[in-house]
This record gives structure tokens, C-alpha cells and sequence, in this order.
């Protein structure tokens, strides 16, 4: 008998501890990510998903690689997929943007210039690369330097806008077997990684024939740059990117494999 009261005991214990629980997660909201941010896969491209975050910028790493996505305002539809495996690939969409930008590479933490880094090269591909509605997209390599401060673009597509043909072309060269004209911009009170209302140079290499796959040695580009009096400072980042300003589009990287004298970073 005491037996019996004993386990109808425990038994109203247990009963008592479940309905306890399940109060609790009736009652209690769960944390809401304001990043947007899952896992899962993404039209067929298994990775990390980060869709319309609720800041205008959301960076992180992927292996060795730093990835970045940057929304101006937050505004329309965007999103980016990390690719697993820890590399530099990633997929990204946009719609009703003001200006974004997806990219993946190595931030250096501006304490060395380019020829204190070593020979830089960015293998890639992209056989997605669709730009939907407006005129400006670029497929590119992208970063910034320090001291001075310079946003800088190696671009190897883009839409019916010719990125830099605003600025001054500075001359061109021929590199990786392909023409780039160069092209200087300067911009004031706009956003930079130094704050929203920057003023700094912006350094174009615009190739001529459009590809979307192949290696680019892009120390040469630093090199011929400071040939034409174009100032490099000490190394921020070196990424390859997609880019969208006003405009709708979709884009797939599928390799991205940023090199310092020719070994893989690790």
C-alpha cells in the first residue's frame, strides 16, 4: 500500500513538473533574431542564410574567410547565403535596394600595405551572375586601404553603367591577358568603413571584355595604380564582391579562392 501511494506520488510529481514546463513555453516568446539569420538551403545552395537582417550591416566568418553584407538603409529585399565548408563562396539576391553589397575574402586590419603582404590573387567563379532590372551591378574584386583611405574595385562585369566612367580615366593596362581602364573617383560625405560621411578616393579597374570566371592577379592592379601617381595605404581588406545600387539581380559564387604568393589562405 505505501508502495502503491509511493508511486502514484511520484507519478502526480512528474505530471505536475510537464505541465509546469509546458506552461512556461506557452508563456514565454522566443528570442527574436533581428539578422534574419538560418541554415538551411537556398535554391539548391546549401549554406548559412542571412535574408533582409535587421541592420544595415552583418559581418562574419566563414573558415578563414570574413564575409560581409551591407544594406544601405535597410531597405527592399536581400539576401546572402554562406556556402559551407568554410571557403569563400556565397549566393546572394536582391530587389528594391538602394545600395548592397555581398562579398567574401580577408580583412588584414590595416597594420601592413600590399607589398608588405605579399603577392595577392583571387581565383573565382561565378556561373550565376543575372542583373534583373536597373543598370548598375558590378562583379568584382573590392576593398580599402587605409592612410590614405581608398575603396577600391577590380571589376570583371557589371550591368549597362560603366563603374568609374564618372571619375577621371587615369589610363589602362593590360593585365591577365585583357585590357582594364582605370578610372579615379573622389567622393565626399559618403559611407566608408571610417563613418557615413567620408571623404576618400575611390581606384577603378574596369575590364573591357566581360568574364565571369578566371584568376586575377590583383597585386599587378595595386602595382599599375601606384604607377599612375593613385596612392595605396595599408591593406584593409581584399574580398571578391557582388554589388547592387538600384537595381534587382542574383548572383552565385561558386569558387572564390583568395591567394598571398600563390598558396590558399589558411
Amino acid at each position: 500500500m505505501i508502495n502503491t501511494i509511493k508511486k502514484q506520488s511520484r507519478r502526480l510529481c512528474v505530471i505536475a513538473i510537464i505541465l509546469v514546463i509546458g506552461f512556461l513555453v506557452v508563456s514565454c516568446p522566443l528570442e527574436e533574431r533581428d539578422t534574419g539569420d538560418s541554415s538551411g538551403d537556398f535554391e539548391g545552395f546549401t549554406g548559412r542564410v542571412i535574408s533582409n537582417p535587421g541592420s544595415e550591416q552583418v559581418t562574419g566568418k566563414s573558415g578563414v574567410y570574413d564575409w560581409e553584407f551591407w544594406n544601405q538603409n535597410k531597405q527592399g529585399n536581400a539576401s546572402m547565403t554562406i556556402g559551407v565548408g568554410g571557403g569563400g563562396t556565397f549566393k546572394c539576391s536582391w530587389s528594391g535596394i538602394l545600395n548592397v553589397l555581398f562579398r567574401s575574402g580577408r580583412k588584414f586590419g590595416s597594420t601592413q600595405t600590399h607589398q608588405q603582404i605579399g603577392t595577392i590573387s583571387i581565383k573565382y567563379n561565378a556561373p550565376v551572375y543575372n542583373i534583373t532590372s536597373g543598370d548598375v551591378s558590378y562583379l568584382s574584386v573590392y576593398g580599402w586601404t587605409k592612410s590614405p583611405l581608398v575603396e577600391f574595385y577590380i571589376v570583371e562585369s557589371h550591368g549597362n553603367y560603366k563603374p568609374g566612367i564618372a571619375g577621371t580615366l587615369k589610363g589602362n593596362f593590360t593585365i591577365d591577358g585583357a585590357v582594364y581602364d582605370i578610372y579615379q573617383v573622389t567622393r565626399s560625405n559618403a559611407p566608408s568603413i571610417e563613418g557615413n560621411n567620408s571623404t576618400f578616393q575611390q581606384y577603378f579597374s574596369v575590364r573591357r571584355t566581360k568574364r565571369t570566371s578566371g584568376t586575377i592577379s590583383v597585386s599587378k592592379h595595386f602595382e599599375a595604380w601606384e604607377n599612375l601617381g593613385m596612392t595605396m595605404g595599408k591593406m584593409y581588406e581584399v574580398a571578391f564582391k557582388v554589388e547592387g545600387y538600384q537595381s534587382s539581380g542574383s548572383a552565385e559564387i561558386t569558387e572564390n579562392i583568395l591567394s598571398i604568393n600563390g598558396t590558399p589562405i589558411k
